[in-house]
């Protein structure tokens, strides 16, 4: 970490990261004597009351998808009735599985998937993106003795692919994007050899919204026999009503021959609580090699679908309901408000000179700037109380639009305060940022250097 002054920058990171952080409110024993039930509760609203107030507001991109009476109401009836349930054990909540199967099946509908369709509820993308990995190596070294085995993905593509990679022990294969930020097909092409497992097509990206051409990739996946991914994390609400709200939209499914599986977010457009997630697998031949059976052991059988053992059964159920709650008609509804306020957003931006929207996004948008810093409209938009995302390469932000930026004149208010930001750039009132350096290092210096500052960061963030 040479040149980096670290104490500084945990000094600037402290205010957002650790605001509770004091000897006189931090627990690093369990107490002598239980504390008081009121005590407890005070201290969860104080902190609920801080944390909650932006996203309520609508100035935070994604993290909070719905959030609004009278689902949460609903949510906590759930909570009190499954509680205890553990989908570990089917012998003793049968309903459970019985869930798990309907989520997968509902999902599958929405993915234009058949009766061969099989998958799982995860506990999240990340997971979701684990198992499909992990799923692939297995297969592709029992079909085609692949034991080297590479996978290609653009570099937009979702860090959680280069996680599995480093715990699967599959070499990553990245490549560039093209001029409207989609995965560049000609070099995905060049790419494919004898080692190559699967391609990642992302629908859309985490950084900028762009969607990857999803049918000339399962092309190639088709024609060299190997898995298609499709990431459609952060679309399970929305995606599948695109065209039906009035927008151009590509096949991008189980439609579109060649795409072996899709992962998709049942807790963030489907509005469900944390933590759930989807994978599916166009046939069971990939969904068998992501189940764990041990036959052997003293304890009996052992047989896990996913990564974990125990799994809380609320959160399958929670996004079971949800499903039937909302419907078809529910769901709809909610895309098509959220891609009107996309396209608001992205005409009104528009119109301001010294921005420009990130290649052709619909409800994660991007902004840059090549007339001014944007980090530094980032820093003004911070000011204004906006919670954004940093990006680099190129250096930009962005705001994922949820079921929040859809009430309360959020997107007015949102359109507003970027042209002041950008009017206090210009005009010299923001001179500086706070993340500016940090994205700026991680884009100039070697990714070792980075990665080891990253890891300390988080060593900080975790202990007292």
């Amino acid at each position: 970490m040479d040149g980096i002054n670290f104490e500084s920058v945990l000094r600037e990171l402290q205010k957002d990261l650790k605001p509770y952080d004091s000897p006189e409110s931090n627990f690093v024993k369990i107490p002598e004597k239980g504390i008081a039930e009121d005590s407890i509760l005070g201290t969860l609203s104080k902190y609920s009351e801080r944390e909650n107030t932006p996203w309520k507001a609508g100035k935070v991109s994604g993290a909070v998808y719905y959030g609004d009476e009278p689902l949460l109401s609903f949510y906590e009836k759930l909570y009190h009735i499954v509680s205890q349930t553990n989908a570990l054990h089917p012998d003793i909540w049968p309903s459970i599985p019985k869930f798990e199967r309907e989520i997968v099946s509902m999902s599958s509908s929405l993915m234009h998937g058949d009766e061969g369709v099989r998958g799982s509820v995860s506990s999240g993308g990340t997971e979701s993106i684990l198992l499909a990995m992990k799923s692939y190596r297995d297969y592709f070294r029992k079909k085609k003795g692949i034991t080297q085995p590479e996978l290609i993905m653009a570099s937009t593509a979702h860090p959680s692919f280069l996680k599995a990679c480093e715990y699967f022990t599959i070499k990553p294969v990245v490549v560039g994007f093209d001029e409207n930020y989609r995965a560049n097909v000609e070099s995905v092409k060049e790419k494919v050899n004898q080692n190559t497992m699967g391609i990642v097509g992302s629908m859309p990206n985490f950084p900028f919204g762009t969607f990857d051409p999803i049918r000339e990739l399962a092309e190639i996946a088709e024609d060299k026999k190997i898995g298609m991914h499709v990431d459609a994390i952060i679309n399970s609400g929305v995606d599948p009503f695109v065209r039906e709200s009035g927008y151009n939209f590509q096949d991008f499914d189980f439609s579109v021959e060649g795409v072996t599986s899709i992962s998709m977010d049942t807790h963030k457009y489907g509005f469900a609580p944390k933590g759930t997630s989807v994978v599916l697998y166009r046939n069971g031949d990939f969904y068998q090699n992501q189940i764990y059976a041990a036959t052997g052991w003293h304890g009996g059988i052992y047989f896990t679908p996913t990564l974990l053992g125990s799994r809380p059964g609320f959160p399958i159920v929670a996004a079971w309901a949800a499903l039937l709650l909302l419907g078809r008609d529910g769901y709809k509804r909610e895309a098509k408000k959220i891609l009107d306020v996309g396209d608001y957003i992205k005409k009104s931006v528009r119109a301001i000179t010294e921005l420009k929207v990130v290649g052709e996004p619909l409800w994660v948008i991007a902004l840059t700037s090549e007339e001014m810093d944007p980090y530094l409209v980032w820093e003004s938009m911070s000011q204004k109380g906006w919670i954004l995302n940093g990006l680099s390469n190129p250096a930009a932000f962005h705001l994922a639009l949820t079921h929040r930026h859809t009430l309360n004149q959020a997107k007015e208010r949102f359109v507003a305060d970027l042209s002041d930001s950008v009017d206090s750039v210009r005009n010299g009132k923001v001179k500086s940022s706070s993340m500016a350096p940090i994205y700026g290092m991680a884009s100039v210096l070697p990714k070792e250097s980075t990665e080891v500052f990253m890891k300390s960061i988080v060593e900080w963030l975790y202990s007292q």
